[in-house]
């Protein structure tokens, strides 16, 4: 299973072993692939108070097009209850487990998920892949679309540079982040 947010685990840990048991903390839980919704539902219905981000889609089937609301964290949902009362969450079926650090469940500061919650509300969200540096991608747009290329780093939050081979010789470009899909 993936860890989300790794660069705050530290700080998740610690956060864990401060508070009671009976204390409402944030918590995340991983669910079955697709079933963050219907997790949503079940948890409000049993009073629990949960937080499942969305943004909307334009997707086309047979030919219509329909706007859908995806998560914007796929399998995952935030949950606020006391750890004591985490079984309530673990019986529905498709949810799978908490996320854990060190053995620990992973806490959020409520700050943390207000943050979340008022950044999008006020700007469009979307999910785009994690390009490391050292990964394989396909650039789509732009004079070079369609060669592939290995990221070499990132720069700044929006510019990237990119080598990409053709006969038998590297050339480093910047392009944007959208400009590239993951190679599988």
């Amino acid at each position: 299973m993936a860890k989300p947010w790794p660069e705050s685990q530290p700080a998740l840990v610690q956060a864990q072993s401060a508070g009671g048991i009976n204390t409402p903390c944030w918590y995340v839980a991983y669910t079955q692939p697709r079933h963050e919704k219907a997790v949503d539902r079940h948890l409000k219905l049993r009073n629990l108070e949960t937080y499942l981000p969305l943004y909307s889609e334009t997707r086309n089937w047979n030919g219509r097009r329909t706007e859908v609301s995806l998560p914007l964290f796929p399998g995952y949902i935030f949950v606020r209850l006391p750890l004591g009362e985490r079984a309530k969450v673990l019986e529905h079926p498709s949810v799978v487990c908490f996320v854990n650090f060190g053995g620990c469940s992973a806490r959020l500061a409520d700050e943390e998920i207000e943050v979340l919650r008022n950044s999008f509300q006020k700007r469009h969200a979307e999910p785009f892949p994690y390009l490391a540096a050292g990964k394989r991608v396909r650039i789509q747009d732009g004079p070079l679309a369609g060669l592939e290329g290995t990221v070499l780093r990132r720069k700044g939050r929006t510019r990237m540079i990119v080598s990409v081979d053709f006969l038998q010789r590297s050339i480093a470009v910047d392009l944007e982040p959208g400009d590239l899909r993951l190679v599988a």
